[in-house]
């Protein structure tokens, strides 16, 4: 069964870190790029990161460069989101995706 399924989502006060976890099974992981996306209701989906195959080129949304990292081991098929220095502007549902697969998608809360 093709699946990815993410964890990690919780509330979390402005400043804190957190790291979303993506879990993939039911095709060949290693050769996808993978990405992460985001939506807060009412709006569309948002590109927020990308990394290739290799693991070894990424690129970010620029509102999240320099405090987001995206990160997966090919070994155990999984993609990883490592969020820094959330604000409040980054509340959102967060799903990772092949651009034709996705999953359900975690919640993120960024408030005091």
């Amino acid at each position: 069964q093709v699946q990815l399924v993410e964890s990690g989502g919780c509330l979390v006060q402005p400043g804190a870190s957190l790291r979303l976890s993506c879990a993939a099974s039911g095709f060949t992981f290693s050769n996808y790029a993978m990405s992460w996306y985001r939506q807060i209701p009412g709006n569309e989906r948002e590109f927020v990161a990308r990394v290739w195959p290799a693991g070894d080129t990424s690129d970010y949304l620029d509102s999240v460069k320099g405090r987001f990292t995206i990160s997966r081991d090919n070994g155990k098929n999984m993609v990883y989101l490592q969020m820094n220095a959330l604000k409040p502007e980054d509340t959102a549902v967060y799903y990772c995706s092949t651009g034709v697969i996705w999953g359900q998608g975690t919640q993120v809360t960024v408030s005091s």
